[in-house]
């Protein structure tokens, strides 16, 4: 954007308040200027705008962010009085009070979506800059509080809830804990802070704060509407996610870990030959030579050509798990370091976690490529290319620890390319995805899919697929996942999946377990992705040497293992729905995965179930969540004709319905008489 030119029309207000500031109109943006600060509200795609603030010095441009760097265009109007400035784009006005304080109004009839709330009436402000060098500030923004307000999205959480209000998140990446600050009202907006800085939201009842530890100025995006019309403006001006390959539609075997080529391909032939359904097999961590080398161990993975056409015979793609992390034994350590292409630190070597390697008999400390240096990029991508893509063809990565996983985790030690830890963070997960994003289409492929243990706004562009980390194996962490799903699916990240039966632990034996299992496959069928991992019992400790129990659809016993083949043949009788939400994804920005209200908005009950969801537009998805259950009630939204998948009864949306849900039934309601090959 270009700066103000000293010759636009200016109005200076009346000076009987100490806070009156200047306004001016430039470009069809609304600027203010006042006591050192500068704020401009301007148009940003349809019924949106970005508002940008800063203490010192005119608006900085090109600082890290989520949006796209051109917005869609449109129409707006902006005008100034001597009391306010107000700017309207499409459904939504903004205000500027002569102090330089916002509120967002409905155009329709002017009530009021948003307001900045004073800390104080004195000082500070809505919006509060502490000095901590250099430039930088810790900036605060303040909002109002509303009693019957529910607010969703923020990412990816296991805290088990759906609406957020009263929380206090962190704005920061850890294992299972994905920080996408777009925030989702029941009032009718939805919000992005556009910032990449660690800091945390708090969503109190006397009022929302916004807190980027270490950045140089405020940035927010603000849309109006109802929820689904937010996810496709949303999801417009931060980048849609790519069409899904149809490979990656159906089921995905994984487990920690097969050790070797003969044990991979030994699993995929017995899929073959029991006549089940599969589409993906993952070779994960530790087949590398060592960490940083990106490329296979021939001792344990002689031939991986002939691995790759014998799976290509059989229908399966290889997906190959790639850390961002470096070991000091690797080829490419000193070339990396010399060159800067590592995560710097401010104090102290350039290592960033232990971690176990080949060769040594202890761990080793690690460094990460700056995946938001071009420059590091392109070199981590041309050892992919030379070493799985060039020999192999495999064209599909699992970014596992793209947090990054920093031990202990400081980012104020971190010094990136793109700018100082504490300011630019949280955008690791993005970077890292767009290096094979852009990497692989630079090699000519156009079906781009990988998947994540971490994602930012905007990483859905990339083609990034999100998983919910290593979580548990109980009744209790699989009802957490329902919430995680639906506020990652309205933080505009459409690909999700968990690992089918929790990461850490679970005994294939134990009918206790068996039962988890049965239920989350169930879960995992009807989830974007379907993907079946975890570290089974009995586990090894953390090294080269390592895997875990058996983890396959016949490893937990004759009848658990009747219900999950049916579930994975439901998955296939259903992947032509898949690819058709898949494909409302890529063209319109609306989630898989979605929670009631996204769809039926004027139902008040439906902004506060939180245990099923909507998968695509014709199907409502009822998970059995308790031990010994069976039996599921489920709402049912007003608005829609309900059918039992099962039994063919029929329901009227607006109540509760209790259904039989024996071991292995999944309760699934058609919407106004869809008909999906739910039964064989």
């Amino acid at each position: 954007m270009n700066q103000p030119a000293e010759n636009q029309p200016q109005v200076s207000l009346a000076q009987s308040s100490p806070t009156v500031g200047t306004f001016r109109e430039h470009g069809g943006a609304l600027e203010w200027s006042g006591r050192q600060e500068t704020l401009r509200v301007e148009p940003w795609g349809p019924d949106a705008v970005r508002v940008r603030a800063r203490l010192g010095g005119p608006i900085l441009e090109g600082l890290p962010g989520a949006l796209l760097d051109e917005p869609q265009a449109t129409e707006s109007s902006a005008k100034i009085t001597d009391a306010e400035g107000r700017l309207t784009v499409g459904a939504l006005t903004v205000e500027v009070s002569a102090e330089g304080v916002i509120r967002f109004l409905r155009t329709d009839d002017l009530t009021e979506l948003l307001a900045e709330e004073r800390a104080h009436f004195w000082w500070p402000g809505t919006r509060l800059y502490t000095a901590v060098g250099n430039g930088h500030h810790r900036l605060e923004q303040r909002f109002a509080a509303y009693d019957d307000e529910k607010l969703y999205g923020l990412g990816q959480h296991q805290h088990g809830r759906l609406d957020q209000k009263g929380l206090v998140l962190d704005l920061v990446q850890r294992n299972a804990e994905v920080g996408i600050p777009v925030l989702t009202s029941s009032r009718g907006y939805t919000l992005l802070w556009n910032n990449p800085a660690i800091g945390r939201v708090e969503l109190a009842g006397n009022g929302t704060r916004w807190v980027a530890d270490s950045a140089r100025q405020i940035d927010y995006w603000i849309t109006a509407g109802a929820p689904a019309d937010a996810q496709r403006r949303y999801s417009a001006a931060t980048g849609r996610t790519p069409m899904l390959p149809e490979w990656a539609a159906g089921f995905w075997q994984c487990k920690l870990r097969y050790r070797t080529q003969d044990e991979l391909l030994g699993v995929a032939r017995e899929y073959k030959r029991r006549g089940l359904p599969l589409d993906v097999i993952v070779c994960d961590f530790f087949h590398w030579t060592h960490l940083g080398e990106w490329k296979f161990d021939l001792a344990e993975w002689p031939d991986p050509a002939a691995m790759v056409r014998e799976l290509d015979e059989l229908g399966v793609k290889l997906v190959v798990s790639v850390w961002p992390s470096v070991s000091p034994l690797s080829e490419n350590h000193q070339v990396m370091e010399q060159r800067g292409y590592f995560i710097g630190t401010q104090y102290g070597p350039m290592a960033h976690a232990d971690w176990p390697d080949k060769g040594v008999a202890s761990t080793v400390q690690v460094a990460f490529y700056d995946a938001t240096n071009p420059d590091a990029r392109e070199f981590v991508w041309s050892k992919i290319r030379d070493n799985y893509l060039a020999p192999y063809g495999i064209t599909a990565f699992w970014l596992d620890a793209c947090e990054p996983e920093l031990k202990p985790g400081f980012q104020e030690n971190l010094r990136y390319w793109a700018g100082p830890g504490l300011e630019v963070g949280n955008m690791y997960p993005a970077e890292n995805a767009r290096t094979f994003h852009e990497g692989l289409r630079a090699a000519g492929e156009n079906e781009i899919i990988s998947l994540n243990r971490s994602a930012w706004a905007g990483s859905q562009r990339y083609g990034a697929a999100l998983w919910s980390g290593d979580i548990g194996t109980d009744f209790a962490t699989l009802r957490r996942q329902i919430a995680a799903g639906l506020n990652t699916a309205l933080s505009g990240i459409p690909w999700w999946n968990t690992d089918i039966g929790g990461f850490h632990g679970g005994d294939p034996s134990d009918p206790a377990y068996q039962e988890v299992m049965v239920r989350w496959f169930q879960f995992g069928a009807l989830s974007p992705l379907m993907r079946l991992h975890g570290f089974r019992d009995p586990g090894m400790p953390l090294g080269p040497d390592m895997t875990g129990g058996p983890n396959e659809v016949w490893s937990y016993g004759e009848a658990a293992g009747v219900v999950l083949e049916k579930y994975l043949r439901l998955r296939e009788r259903l992947k032509p729905y898949v690819l058709r939400v898949m494909r409302e994804a890529h063209e319109e920005g609306l989630p898989p995965m979605r929670p009631l209200f996204l769809e039926f908005p004027d139902d008040r009950a439906a902004w506060s179930v939180d245990d099923s969801y909507l998968f695509g537009r014709d199907l409502l998805v009822a998970p059995v969540l308790t031990a010994g259950a069976t039996a599921r009630t489920a709402y049912l939204p007003a608005g829609a004709t309900w059918t039992d998948a099962w039994t063919g009864e029929t329901y009227e949306g607006g109540a509760a319905v209790t259904v039989d849900a024996p071991l292995d039934r999944l309760p699934l309601f058609l919407r106004d008489g869809a008909r999906l090959p739910v039964t064989e």
